[in-house]
């Protein structure tokens, strides 16, 4: 735990404009409206506008009972000033949290934490609280959520009348996701409950949901709608904190032996599922005001039935009309809208289809030798670099201990190599750093890195860019044990990182990771010293595609490409030496790649193995 846990936070949000019943960007809609849901005062909530003029006035009548106060860019937090907003940080403190998935777990956390009878706010968090934890950059699904659809809505609404004919794509995409298969941790179980009700014709609607919520006037907004289906059932029984009556009858024999490819899909409910998440409460400011705008060109939602139920069924959850009342959301009562298959006229596909079928072809036949054999030919191989300081080393035995990495809870042979490989990195970047410097650790975890570099240089300022909390927390607290005042802390997804600096940093940036921070330096000019890790990650996503570079695309395919990375992998000292050289090779050679792509942009990149040989089996070391 954070000392300062219960500190004032303040929450600073962006505010372009005011439109109908909406702040803008969107993001600040969808934070105000879970500050209202959560009935959450733990915040002191700042609205950043992005013009100059502001009418405070109009604003309030938007906010309801929330306190909201102005600020202007140039008075922010120098820390929150390098992030894209919203943003969290502890008064007068170093330790910022950025991205509207980060802040608003973070909102949900606290929420639970200052109240723990708030079952209901921690729940949004989903199966294993995992709900919007993956980063935009990997999960298509945050992506969709956190970016994508609100930018969507945001440019339906700014366009002229003719160009809001069609319906955007990523609105589409939605349509599609509703209308796919649910899968849930327990789904087995629950179609089999499905195919026990079907084949006993559905007798009656549940009896679990006709039962009285004992929660004080929860239910009223509840008990207007029989609930049909078991998916609905099962939803609602959850969401007004009752057990379900029939989850103990075990199903018939038939039932039991039927394979599960032959269950009956789940139909969503909700956005993920079966059960109201955060996901849900990113959507609902959006589509409402993409249904608003839409109904009032007098458009006909024929194309989009299962949004519009989805958005009626949003509205009977318990909290949320009455947290759409607060921030002045009109919701709207829409007709029932059946569809008509001959009706659609878009077609669903997307960006994200191709990807997927391309990742799905993942199990990659074959080795690297006739890939590797393939380059050769064309004068293409793995070259290493001299080391830049081979012998440089930190003296570990006369630094204080919470700079030591084996303070940590490893063991002894672990901690050396982590010595040995931060020996590696700080050597080079002790030689490129000037006084004054901004050098930013990516993918930070713990700050083994990062704190090193803070305590070495104190003429430098280190920021740490991780995006798991209990990692950077741990970090923050070693800090705080050497007194260091030269460091900052920021949770969030690279991308809501927009500051300047001098110097990048990342040791064991995961798979693609390894091409986001070497894309962040290049975009900054900035210097690199990265060592990249797991390898057989990589894989294209929506920003990469691989190779990186213009001479591996003219000889190998994706494909090939992807041989040679899970085989870099595979560098393991218990492996056969012939089997370690060649993933040696791999690792060099995909490394080459990413070098040659960054030359692409005017950098100087040489691949380094590190150094001691121990250290170096499985660590190679880019400096650009």
């Amino acid at each position: 735990k954070m000392k300062d846990s219960f500190a004032e936070e303040h929450l600073y949000l962006d505010f372009s404009h005011q439109y109908r019943d909406g702040i803008f960007p969107l993001h600040t809609s969808i934070s105000l409206f879970l500050l209202s849901y959560c009935d959450c005062k733990l915040f002191k909530v700042f609205l950043v506008p992005t013009g100059e003029d502001v009418d405070d006035q109009s604003v309030m009548n938007v906010l309801g009972d929330l306190e909201v106060h102005f600020i202007s860019r140039y008075q922010l937090p120098a820390v929150v000033q390098s992030c894209c907003l919203p943003a969290v940080v502890v008064k007068d403190g170093k330790f910022c949290r950025a991205g509207l998935s980060v802040v608003l777990r973070h909102i949900i956390q606290k929420t639970y934490e200052a109240d723990p009878s708030k079952t209901d706010v921690v729940e949004l968090l989903g199966f294993k609280k995992t709900c919007l934890k993956a980063c935009a950059e990997v999960s298509q699904w945050t992506r969709l959520c956190e970016i994508s659809i609100p930018l969507a809505v945001e440019g339906f609404l700014k366009a002229s009348p003719e160009h809001c004919l069609t319906i955007p794509p990523d609105i589409l995409q939605l349509e599609k996701k509703l209308g796919e298969p649910v899968r849930v941790h327990n789904d087995d179980k629950i179609r089999r409950q499905k195919l026990q009700q079907q084949k006993a014709g559905a007798k009656s609607t549940m009896s679990a949901v006709g039962k009285e919520a004992t929660e004080e006037g929860k239910a009223v907004e509840m008990q207007e709608h029989p609930l049909p289906s078991l998916e609905l059932s099962i939803a609602f029984s959850k969401l007004l904190v009752q057990e379900r009556s029939d989850v103990g009858n075990r199903e018939a024999s038939h039932i039991r032996r039927t394979k599960t490819s032959d269950l009956p899909p789940l139909d969503h409910i909700f956005a993920e599922g079966l059960y109201f998440t955060l996901a849900d409460v990113v959507l609902l400011p959006c589509i409402h005001q993409f249904l608003a705008s839409s109904r009032k060109q007098g458009k006909n939602l024929v194309n989009l039935p299962l949004i519009s139920s989805w958005y009626q069924r949003v509205q009977e959850v318990p909290g949320v009309k009455r947290a759409a009342a607060k921030c002045n959301m009109e919701l709207l009562q829409l007709p029932e809208v059946m569809s008509a298959p001959e009706e659609q006229p878009q077609d669903y596909c997307s960006v994200s289809d191709e990807l997927e079928e391309e990742n799905q072809d993942s199990h990659f036949i074959g080795g690297p030798r006739p890939t590797m054999t393939k380059l050769m030919e064309n004068g293409i191989e793995a070259k290493f670099s001299p080391h830049p300081c081979p012998k440089w080393t930190l003296d570990w035995s006369t630094l204080p201990s919470a700079v030591n990495p084996g303070e940590g809870k490893m063991s002894r042979d672990r901690a050396l190599r982590k010595q040995q490989q931060l020996n590696n990195l700080v050597s080079v970047v002790t030689k490129l750093a000037k006084p004054g410097d901004v050098i930013v650790d990516f993918c930070s975890g713990g700050g083994h890195v990062g704190i090193v570099l803070a305590h070495m240089m104190p003429s430098c300022q280190v920021v740490l860019i991780e995006n798991k909390e209990l990692s950077l927390i741990h970090a923050k607290d070693r800090s705080d044990e050497l007194g260091l005042s030269n460091i900052w802390f920021i949770q969030a997804n690279m991308d809501y990182f927009n500051g300047t600096f001098n110097i990048g940093v990342a040791l064991h940036a995961c798979g693609v990771a390894t091409d986001m921070v070497i894309e962040h330096c290049i975009k900054a000019r900035a210097a690199f010293v990265i060592s990249p890790c797991c390898y057989g990650f990589i894989q294209n996503t929506v920003k990469f595609k691989y190779p990186r570079s213009h001479q591996f695309k003219e000889i190998l395919s994706y494909k090939e490409h992807m041989i040679l990375c899970r085989f870099a992998d595979q560098t393991a000292v218990q492996l056969p030496p012939e089997r370690r050289l060649i993933g040696k090779q791999c690792m060099g050679i995909v490394d080459l790649d990413r070098a040659w792509a960054a030359e692409e942009h005017n950098y100087s990149v040489q691949v380094v193995s590190m150094e001691p040989e121990s250290c170096s089996p499985k660590n190679n070391m880019f400096v650009g």
